[in-house]
């Protein structure tokens, strides 16, 4: 079985993005270990907002990855990425199934509706959160409420110059 792995970074204050959902307050001054956990993923899962604010960075980063979006609509653009398949099915059902399939474990991207509703699912296998120095004040969390109350373990914490601190959590 495949693992899903939400790795994103957000703020102190629990923000992925700012309410227009921007993250220009994200640290790229350093790999804070994303190449490694880029060779361990094939496979990408994001809601279609994310995706276009990925677009909005010029190039599509993922072309050597399957990149997943749910979308209520079946394909609402006409310039999509080959790569990029768009889904407007029940999300935790396709998941389930992409989790049985052979192959890398699953980057979930985001954002904070499918972070909540595979939270819920219990289809999170592991959480590594980036946590940036910064207070937004405002934004979108990375899960919407309700969600369900889930214990986890700390697996690892690494810790950078920068002041990031990286958590990484497994569900107990």
């Amino acid at each position: 079985m495949r693992n899903i792995i939400l790795y994103t970074a957000l703020s102190l204050d629990n923000y992925i993005a700012k309410t227009n959902g921007g993250i220009d307050w994200l640290f790229n001054d350093q790999d804070y270990g994303y190449t490694q956990f880029y060779t361990q993923i094939d496979t990408l899962l994001m809601g279609n907002n994310t995706y276009k604010t990925v677009l909005g960075f010029g190039n599509f980063p993922h072309n050597d990855r399957r990149c997943i979006v749910f979308s209520h609509l079946p394909k609402p653009h006409t310039d999509t990425e080959p790569s990029v398949t768009f889904i407007n099915q029940n999300i935790v059902d396709f998941v389930q199934q992409l989790k049985a399939q052979q192959g890398k474990d699953i980057w979930l991207v985001g954002g904070a509706q499918i972070n909540t509703l595979l939270l819920n699912a219990g289809l999170i296998d592991q959480m590594v959160l980036s946590i940036h120095p910064v207070l937004l004040g405002n934004g979108i969390p990375l899960f919407y409420k309700p969600y369900n109350t889930t214990n986890w373990v700390l697996t690892n914490c690494q810790t950078f110059d920068s002041g990031l601190v990286q958590l990484t959590y497994k569900p107990n």
